[in-house]
């Protein structure tokens, strides 16, 4: 890992002191977090009057709503209305891309959970068990429940897509060797531990604050406008801080924030909408299901020679955001390989269930997955080491390094990346000690795997790559950043306050990040897309370099010495041959009314994506890892216990390593979750009975491996990113495939003649024992 303390010349050519970043400087909340003074949405002061939301579902899959009848609610005690569609002043629709996703149902209702109506009262109790008292009639009709289902029945949120390169069915067809069957992947929940929460405060002349805990203040703020039929500069969405987002609150905090809009200005009260973890998840999309049916055709090596893969998306009963996750799970199906020849379609599936959306990876790891899961079938095919079927297919440095979609992969250290890792984790060892464990164990069996990553960054639409910051600094040499990214625990704020410093040569202590706020900086993008660092800290070091430039001319016009010369560092401004603080030059400046506040703007460049052809260079760059996972299972109870892992991954040259550290380990254990331990069930009426932490099992402390290897890998970015670093949340997630895959390993490792495992994802204990018993593989898409 690298620290840096050097001086260094600014985008404005100014020295500066970089002593602020390449360091392990704690989470500029951790202090209020562990001491639980974090202040989150519902830790606010509630304004006097303030009222209390609650919603009413659906308890049909696909119904139309026969009859209603909602008095039983209005007499409940401390009830003070019952909204319905029919009192939203503007549009009833809160969909991210295509207006199909409805605030609350009108006429018709598309998945259990879904609202119909929303109870506000005195207090939030009173509101949630007033919501309970509704006499709904229904007449079913017919439900799609599954992705298979919405296949057959072609029915889609969005046109389907295709990429294909090459000819590959004629590849398959000619190749020596070649394996074709299904698999399928299960959903994910969010599983935040703040939950979805509003708190609507209407204002004077007819304007509305709105706290909200969201990943996208500006789409809330839109929403809202389109809802309440008002224009943008009449709302003000704030957001200080979430406890985790993960995707989840990118779009859909959308619908809580309409209806504790609409509530609050209808009744010209403050309204709080905070949701229980039950409704929670009967409301909210979820990452998407996958079913895929592949056919690929090799060589003797392993050489991958065509691929054709359908993948059929769990997208239920809206599009939200499953075109731009769909896009970018085909863009990331060749993961670190090269194919020549492939053919890969996506079909959104619409189903009536929850309307499922953006989660971590954001649809890149649903891509790759069925890949890595190939790459070891093939290896078991062949009889060969899947380490050494990967090195053959990786892409190469000056041939075999274009994407299916048409970009070079540059900076390729999968190589490099790979070589280092087996040499650390003594892969080669291990792996012979494995097998001569399960040669002498008859009941436990361990497996061994080693997967890669290559995940590409930036948002394929090229608008969404741009960010805002404002810095001021204050006469005390202080200063205050505010920026459009949001804080879900990453530690965002933390490395745009540790850039700025570094661009003003000041102490991380005099830097200070205030809440996201729409009123300060307008028209942002969605904090997603591992961006976050990337755009919004690349803004705030705009808008300090442009202070710094103004400090620099005043200085040397006062004190003497070129303004080129000027260096800023450790609080000092060295100016011909003086060392003043940097409070007393901004002070002077001050005097001399120099302006002590700057705008700072960044976009990335040269993003470009044609989705009728599927072809262009949606990535600025790409982010590099590999993991080593060694599992033992018990082939008479399907237990399995994850024993070492060990993680190298390239976030290029780390802001703040121990932040960087924290968000590989979480990413990889929130991967092995959904992969092993996680897994959504909905039953023959559509209902989803996995709805709580009784029935849906994250990992806990005890997953954890006790041997928890993890390593930055030394690659500064090629790309102008801020200070040369690498995109950190959500690539890491990929490395869990390695803890799948040694599961699979350790499976086939269990049987009694050499096959591929019938397992799909999650591998939970009970489909562990249903692949040691040959049964078909449970469809968990």
């Amino acid at each position: 890992m690298n620290t840096q303390s050097n001086v260094f010349l600014g985008k404005d050519g100014h020295a500066g002191s970089t002593v602020a970043t390449g360091i392990s400087a704690p989470h500029e909340s951790a202090a209020l977090h562990v001491s639980g003074e974090a202040a989150y949405i519902d830790d606010l002061p509630e304004l006097q009057g303030t009222l209390h939301c609650a919603l009413g579902l659906s308890g049909k899959a696909h119904a139309r709503i026969a009859g209603m009848n909602l008095d039983p609610v209005l007499q409940a005690p401390g009830v003070i209305a019952v909204i319905t569609a029919n009192d939203i002043p503007g549009e009833n629709n809160c969909g991210p891309v295509l207006h199909d996703d409805p605030v609350l149902a009108d006429g018709q209702v598309q998945y259990v959970g879904q609202p119909v109506f929303a109870v506000v009262a005195h207090s939030h109790d009173a509101a949630r068990r007033a919501a309970r008292l509704a006499q709904i009639q229904y007449e079913d009709l017919p439900a799609v429940l599954s992705p298979q289902q919405a296949r057959s029945e072609q029915a889609m949120v969005v046109p389907p897509m295709r990429m294909r390169r090459g000819d590959p069915e004629a590849a398959i067809a000619s190749a020596p060797q070649r394996l074709a069957g299904s698999f399928a992947c299960n959903g994910q929940e969010q599983f935040y531990l703040e939950g979805q929460i509003s708190y609507a405060v209407p204002k004077e002349g007819h304007s509305l604050h709105l706290w909200c805990s969201t990943q996208h203040p500006s789409e809330m703020q839109a929403v809202l406008a389109h809802v309440l039929g008002w224009q943008a500069h009449q709302l003000q969405v704030e957001c200080r801080r979430m406890g985790g987002g993960f995707g989840g609150k990118e779009s859909q905090s959308a619908l809580f924030a309409c209806v504790a809009a609409i509530c609050a200005t209808r009744l010209n009260r403050p309204v709080k909408l905070r949701l229980d973890r039950d409704d929670d998840f009967m409301i909210t999309g979820k990452r998407h299901g996958v079913h895929y049916e592949y056919d690929v055709g090799f060589d003797g090596q392993g050489r991958i020679l065509g691929l054709k893969l359908d993948m059929t998306l769990r997208a239920g009963h809206s599009a939200d955001l499953s075109e731009a996750v769909a896009t970018r799970a085909v863009c990331h199906v060749d993961n670190a390989y090269y194919i020549p020849h492939i053919d890969v379609q996506a079909v959104c599936g619409k189903t009536n269930t929850q309307s499922n959306t953006a989660f971590r990876g954001f649809g890149g790891p649903q891509g790759a997955l069925i890949t890595e899961v190939l790459m070891d079938a093939i290896a078991r095919q062949l009889g060969l080491d899947p380490l050494e079927v990967r090195r053959v297919n990786f892409y190469g440095m000056s041939e075999r390094n274009t994407t299916p979609y048409g970009q070079t992969v540059a900076d390729n250290v999968l190589q490099p990346l790979t070589d280092q890792l087996v040499a650390d984790s003594q892969y080669q060892a291990r792996r012979a000690a494995v097998r001569e464990f399960n040669r002498d164990s008859p009941v436990l069996k361990k497996g061994l795997a080693l997967t890669p990553v290559k995940f590409g960054i930036s948002f394929n639409v090229p608008a969404f790559n741009q960010a805002g910051a404002l810095v001021h600094v204050y006469r005390d040499g202080s200063v205050l950043v505010n920026h459009g990214g949001t804080e879900m625990g990453q530690g965002l704020n933390t490395k745009v306050a540790q850039v700025t410093a570094a661009e003003l040569g000041l102490d991380l202590a005099c830097v200070r990040v205030t809440a996201t706020d729409t009123s300060k900086i307008a028209n942002t993008s969605a904090t997603a897309a591992s961006t976050g660092t990337d755009l919004n800290g690349k803004a705030a070091a705009d808008a300090a370099s442009r202070i710094r430039g103004r400090l620099a001319e005043f200085a040397a016009g006062r004190w003497g010495g070129s303004a080129d010369a000027v260096v800023f560092a450790g609080g000092v401004v060295l100016v011909n041959g003086q060392h003043l603080p940097f409070a007393q030059v901004v002070d002077a400046a001050y005097w001399a009314q120099v302006q002590l506040w700057s705008e700072g703007f960044y976009a990335t460049p040269g993003i470009q994506w044609d989705k009728q052809t599927m072809t262009g260079r949606p990535f600025y760059y790409f982010a590099y890892g590999a993991a080593v996972s060694e599992v033992v299972i018990d082939i008479l109870t399907g237990e399995w216990k994850l024993l070492r892992a060990d993680l190298l991954h390239d976030v290029g040259r780390s802001i703040n390593p121990a932040i960087d550290i924290g968000q590989i380990e979480g990413g990889f254990i929130q991967g092995m979750g959904w992969l092993t331990t996680e897994e959504l069930c909905w039953n023959a009426e559509g209902k989803l009975t996995t709805h709580a932490p009784s029935t849906y099992k994250i990992p806990a402390v005890g997953d954890c491996p006790e041997d928890f290897r993890v390593a930055l890998f030394d690659n500064p970015n090629i790309k102008d990113t801020v200070h040369r670093s690498k995109a950190v949340g959500e690539p890491p997630l990929l490395l869990s495939f390695s803890v799948f895959n040694a599961i699979r390993d350790a499976v086939a490792n269990a049987q009694d003649a050499p096959g591929e495992p019938e397992l799909n994802a999650p591998a939970t204990p009970e489909a562990i024992l249903d692949a040691l018993s040959g049964l078909p593989a449970r469809s968990s898409a």
